[in-house]
């Protein structure tokens, strides 16, 4: 296990540089020590912790409005996503999970500067749409950053805004994984080591985002979550022949 809490480790220090949430990163490295509903409730309280770190980080202020407006319609559309994950084959969320990284990944890549137009209505298509998939899939941090980016909010606002309502999405998901039964006793352990994990990533995650050029970063993640979207298509093709 101790490669498990080493991506964990890797992944949160790329989640806090590449401005989008550390489960894009470790879920799919999760999944390669855990079925899918493991990892998914393990990847939500690591991200928990992640994510206040975050905020203390990088506490220079929340944009509050944006805050309530992203927010509410992710927390509503985050419980309806997590009521679904029991009623789904876990070979098709893998490959729902796929699908979603490797669009992600590719539109990331051929079109640098993506970011969708700010708007209210936008807003809450945004907040209820990377809800959704955070309660479904376990991620929703790289939509949620496309929507957040396209109101040029200063890196440690974006930063702590996005956490903050990262963090409302987990609250909101891990009651619904834990009374599914999602984690199973032997794995309680796992909590106050991934607690500590997460704390030690974004603080990492913080130094290196002063002085590490960034661009070259975030097409280095994003190769690597093509890649890993990629093998679940794959792997979800095979299980149908």
């Amino acid at each position: 296990m101790l490669l498990f809490f080493l991506s964990a480790f890797i992944a949160e220090i790329l989640g806090t540089i590449a401005g989008f949430g550390s489960s894009t990163i470790f879920l799919p490295l999760a999944l390669l020590f855990f079925d899918f509903k493991t990892a998914l409730v393990l990847v939500a309280f690591f991200h928990v912790v992640g994510n206040i770190g975050r905020i203390s980080f990088f506490k220079k202020g929340l944009d509050k409005t944006l805050l309530i407006k992203f927010g509410v319609p992710s927390i509503i559309l985050t419980l309806i996503g997590a009521l679904l994950v029991s009623y789904i084959p876990q070979n098709a969320l893998k490959g729902i999970l796929g699908i979603f990284l490797v669009t992600y990944a590719l539109y990331s890549l051929w079109k640098e500067n993506f970011r969708i137009k700010a708007s209210t209505a936008t807003v809450i298509v945004g907040g209820g749409l990377s809800g959704f998939l955070a309660g479904l899939i376990g991620t929703g941090g790289a939509l949620r950053g496309a929507f957040l980016t396209g109101f040029g909010l200063p890196k440690d606002k974006y930063i702590a805004t996005a956490a903050a309502i990262a963090l409302a999405v987990d609250l909101t998901r891990i009651p619904v994984y834990l009374s599914e039964g999602f984690l199973q006793r032997q794995y309680y352990w796992y909590l106050p080591v991934l607690f500590i994990i997460a704390i030690a990533g974004s603080f990492t995650g913080k130094q290196i985002v002063k002085c590490f050029p960034y661009t070259v970063f975030r097409k280095i993640v994003l190769i690597a979550i093509l890649l890993v979207g990629a093998k679940f298509i794959f792997d979800l093709f095979s299980n149908w022949h």
